[in-house]
């Protein structure tokens, strides 16, 4: 019996980069977001209705015209939805199907991820940290990082739904805290069986 569990944090809490440091102890993780990328290129059945959805142009040359997807996408929150209907699902049985215990997803809860899991972790950081982060690795201003992290459900909304939590602060080590809940998770486990 696995027991899957799911690394989630808003835009700019650093959830990537404590991905690579349980990468680093040998936990294979699932990047929900590269699936998705991925299964748009490959899966002729996503392919064919997200061009019945978005349109001819969704696709040039058998390239995803991302420029197409993008403007359909912020045309209307309804236009977002009926991607995700799309994607979602597609996402979601590929992480069934590559047995892998671990994901990384932004959207956890949103997308209804959380129900795939058996355990949720969540990354955070402060505002004002998180609004730096993303003006510093997207070369963007302060009012469109927090734009940005406005579309994404409030942290402490999901800080309140989580299992764990790591603190990426800056100021408290994160090492210590990803052994502490892999010990714990260990345990839990163990019990479990």
């Amino acid at each position: 019996m696995k027991h899957r569990v799911a690394i989630t944090g808003g835009i700019g809490s650093g959830k990537s980069y404590v991905c690579q440091l349980l990468k680093q102890q040998g936990i294979d993780i699932y990047d929900c977001d590269q699936a998705a990328k991925r299964l748009m290129h490959t899966s002729q059945q996503l392919r064919q209705e997200l061009t019945s959805l978005i349109g001819p142009d969704t696709y040039i040359n058998n390239v995803l015209n991302k420029a197409a997807v993008a403007q359909f996408l912020l045309t209307s929150p309804q236009n977002a939805e009926a991607i995700n209907t799309i994607v979602h699902p597609a996402v979601a049985n590929d992480f069934i199907q590559s047995g892998m215990e671990w994901m990384e997803c932004a959207i956890l809860y949103e997308s209804g991820f959380d129900r795939l899991v058996d355990t949720v972790i969540v990354v955070t950081a402060p505002e004002d940290v998180r609004i730096r982060r993303i003006m510093h690795r997207d070369g963007i201003g302060s009012e469109k990082a927090k734009e940005w992290m406005g579309r994404q459900w409030p942290q402490e909304e999901i800080q309140r739904r989580a299992d764990f939590e790591i603190r990426n602060d800056g100021q408290q080590p994160l090492l210590p805290q990803i052994e502490i809940i892999l010990q714990q998770l260990k345990e839990s486990c163990n019990k479990l069986f």
